[in-house]
């Protein structure tokens, strides 16, 4: 079965393995996703992921990480901009998640980086998803 959003498919696989106290989702390789969880991963909201081949695919392995209060470090993860509707942010109008304590992660003319990020370099782009 195709999936039409590839990058919505590992985010909702990053949330429910999280709801489900998994310790590592593994997760179809590309570019785009191997950025993401580089951001996530610098950003402390997973402990780590490597690169796996398995059976002649890629795949990227994340491992996710917790707290022993509250359970998972990931609270939430939406995709903001779908294929029906591409939402585009300029550098100046970039949206703050839970007033700073959530990450935007954007793709831009200068690669795949987060908000804050963005907003310093002066560079919009297309708002790929939040996380807190």
């Amino acid at each position: 079965m195709s999936v039409s959003d590839p990058v919505a498919d590992m985010l909702t696989k990053i949330r429910n393995a999280g709801m489900a106290k998994h310790e590592k989702v593994d997760i179809p390789t590309s570019k785009l996703k191997l950025e993401i969880v580089k951001i996530l991963k610098t950003e402390g909201y997973i402990k780590n992921f490597k690169k796996v081949n398995q059976e002649g695919s890629n795949t990227i392995r994340v491992f996710l990480k917790y707290d022993e209060q509250t359970g998972p470090v990931i609270h939430g993860i939406e995709k903001v901009s779908k294929p029906g509707r591409r939402v585009y942010m300029g550098y100046k109008n970039m949206p703050r998640v839970y007033n700073g304590y959530g990450t935007l992660i954007v793709s831009t003319s200068v690669g795949v980086t987060t908000g804050k990020k963005a907003a310093e370099k002066k560079v919009g782009g297309e708002v790929i998803c939040t996380v807190w």
